[in-house]
């Protein structure tokens, strides 16, 4: 006899069905897991057996084959221990589906989880993915660990059953007891506690005017400045001029932090913007995603917050280099002898560094102590095409001493992301119906219709591109930002004087 129970696997961030079935064969005891299963999910074989026993239940002592179909797609993880602890008491007749639970019960709900040898349900990765291919596919709903009942339950749509233990559920699959389906997850924003604000970052008007454009029109910046200048302390500050997840980005979050395993306990949604903070020792793949079944990097755990990369110039070449592509296009492709995979990686990148190795090239108190092929060795870690691609460069000088004792308060970080919010806003009237919301994200072929100039300003943009010798994608990046300046501004039109600041913006040598 042949049964089915369907799950999930997780190709990339989405999730793809996976029929469970049994198979019963007179003849000496073994049990046998097929259908390209990695060392975890031959490892179910144990936990299935001692979780059944465990549970009151009989194990069949004969042959037990269990497929995984399709065969050609790798199965990964513990999720496949609960469909295929039913499929083997399907196939041994040990349950049958009561009749009140409806026809073809197995084939209208998915079933996830991972045993423990009493029977009862742990937690697994991927839940939100999984219910998200449910409501596609047309299912009725879905089994899951009561710990991952709340993720489940963001889709609202869909019927959610918390369940305990093995036990538990072999009852209402007999309707001896019911599994009740959980109400719909409400959202819950985090409060705005964050570790840095800015009015206790003493001076820097300059570069807290930089990051506060920056984060309205979700631009690329880069910060340069002795060590001790406050580089860092303004990074970290960034986390909380953002404004908050539209609900649409919370699931597209909580899908990434669900099949990375990097949900909070207790947190079945992500709410605020993510803040990535990698060393500089990270490698490629640890950056950007990768292994033999490609997992999110770092660029798309920043998805939709900020990625920032503190003492840029110390990464390694190659791992700079591979974020040409994301900067770009905000996505990630990571190709493998198997397929390509692509992750989303919409983050704004904040990065800050040393002038030079010592770190006092061009400050006013302390003398370079470096030589010049050093400190052009230095520059050169970054490569054009990375620079090109950042659209604020700030110096970020040291502090006098006045400044850093002055009593006066500065602006606040919440009525700052007052300001970022009302821009954010602008964007997403003005960009309705489109692909994207906020001015980086403009691609060129509306550049013209959502960035016009007038003639004496076109000059003023002719005379920057010669003398700089900028590329068009700079001359589009400094349209896009005037853009944001003037919305910042609330101008309508791009004036000169917007034009002007994103120009002073790009790179000096430049």
């Amino acid at each position: 006899m042949s049964t089915k129970v369907f799950s999930t696997a997780l190709v990339g961030l989405d999730a793809a069905l996976v029929e469970v079935e049994a198979g019963i064969t007179p003849s000496l005891t073994a049990f046998t897991i097929v259908g390209l299963p990695d060392t975890a999910v031959q490892e179910a074989r144990e936990r299935v057996r001692l979780a059944i026993r465990n549970s009151g239940l009989n194990f069949p002592a004969t042959k037990i084959t269990v497929n995984l179909a399709p065969a050609d797609l790798k199965k990964e993880g513990p999720s496949y221990d609960l469909p295929v602890a039913l499929a083997v008491l399907l196939a041994a007749e040990e349950i049958k589906p009561a009749a009140g639970l409806g026809p073809n019960f197995f084939s209208r709900f998915l079933f996830l989880g991972e045993l423990a040898l009493d029977g009862t349900l742990r937690p697994v990765n991927g839940v939100l993915p999984a219910a998200l291919f449910a409501l596609r596919a047309g299912l009725e709903g879905i089994f899951v660990p009561k710990n991952n009942a709340g993720e489940a339950a963001l889709v609202k749509e869909l019927k959610v059953f918390p369940v305990g233990d093995l036990r538990e559920l072999v009852e209402h699959i007999k309707a001896l007891k019911t599994i009740e389906p959980i109400a719909p997850t409400e959202v819950a924003f985090a409060k705005n506690n964050f570790e840095v604000d800015l009015a206790y970052i003493a001076g820097q008007e300059h570069a807290k005017r930089a990051l506060m454009i920056a984060a309205a029109g979700h631009h690329n910046i880069l910060m340069s400045g002795p060590p001790g200048s406050g580089k860092t302390l303004l990074a970290r500050a960034v986390a909380s001029l953002l404004p908050n997840l539209t609900f649409e980005e919370m699931i597209d979050v909580t899908r990434i932090y669900s099949i990375a395993g990097l949900l909070p306990p207790g947190t079945p949604l992500i709410t605020r913007r993510p803040y990535r903070a990698p060393h500089h020792t990270a490698s490629a793949p640890a950056l950007v995603g990768g292994g033999s079944s490609p997992k999110p990097g770092e660029i798309t755990l920043a998805h939709r917050g900020v990625l920032f990369l503190d003492e840029v110039v110390e990464f390694h070449r190659d791992v700079l280099e591979s974020l040409r592509e994301p900067l770009e296009t905000g996505c990630i492709t990571i190709s493998r002898a198997t397929g390509s995979l692509r992750f989303p990686a919409k983050f704004m990148l904040v990065a800050a560094h040393n002038p030079c190795p010592c770190g006092y090239l061009g400050d006013r108190e302390r003398p370079c102590t470096c030589l010049p092929g050093q400190v052009a060795k230095y520059s050169k870690k970054l490569s054009g095409p990375i620079i090109d691609r950042i659209d604020l460069h700030v110096e970020v000088p040291r502090l006098k001493f006045d400044k850093l004792t002055e009593e006066k308060v500065a602006e606040s970080s919440s009525e700052v992301r007052a300001k970022i919010e009302a821009v954010r806003k602008i964007g997403q009237e003005r960009y309705a119906g489109l692909p994207y919301s906020t001015n980086a994200e403009i691609p060129a072929q509306d550049i013209k219709r959502f960035c016009p100039v007038d003639q004496t300003t076109q000059d003023l943009l002719r005379n920057a591109v010669d003398r700089m010798h900028l590329s068009a994608r700079a001359y589009h990046r400094i349209l896009k930002l005037a853009r944001t300046i003037a919305d910042v501004e609330n101008s309508a039109p791009i004036q000169m004087t917007h034009v002007a600041e994103a120009i002073q913006y790009r790179q000096k040598s430049e």
